[in-house]
């Protein structure tokens, strides 16, 4: 039979799964800040070029940039949920959020408020 992993704490008060909470926080904080940077980007810059300035290349590089990061931001979240033991109600509005211009941001603090806070989001 294989040995369950301890929760046990270690040196330092914190058990192990506590520990890798605020790597993941981190990488999350990062990621909702990069997707919400270029999608701002892409809705308040390129679109208008690209309608109005018959200039199609600004979407098509930020388009598929803020695409390929929002599917780490998606991950990075996850990982974070998953860690955090977030609900299911709070993992889908924290996914969807970075797809609303300016709502990862608003959603980053909140979920690093209550993540910090040993609560569920």
């Amino acid at each position: 039979m294989a040995a369950e992993p301890t929760t046990a704490p270690r040196p330092g008060g914190k058990t192990w799964e506590q520990r890798k909470i605020p790597a993941a926080l981190l990488r999350y904080r990062v990621m909702a800040y990069v997707v919400g940077v270029l999608l701002a980007v892409l809705v308040l810059v390129a679109m208008p070029l690209k309608y109005f300035g018959d200039q199609p290349r600004p979407v098509e590089i930020i388009g598929t940039l803020h695409g390929f990061l929002y599917a780490i931001f998606l991950l990075t979240a996850f990982d974070l949920a998953l860690r955090a033991r977030w609900t299911a109600k709070g993992i889908l509005g924290v996914l969807l959020a970075g797809t609303i211009p300016f709502l990862s941001f608003v959603a980053e603090r909140i979920v690093t408020r209550r993540t910090r806070a040993g609560e569920r989001v």
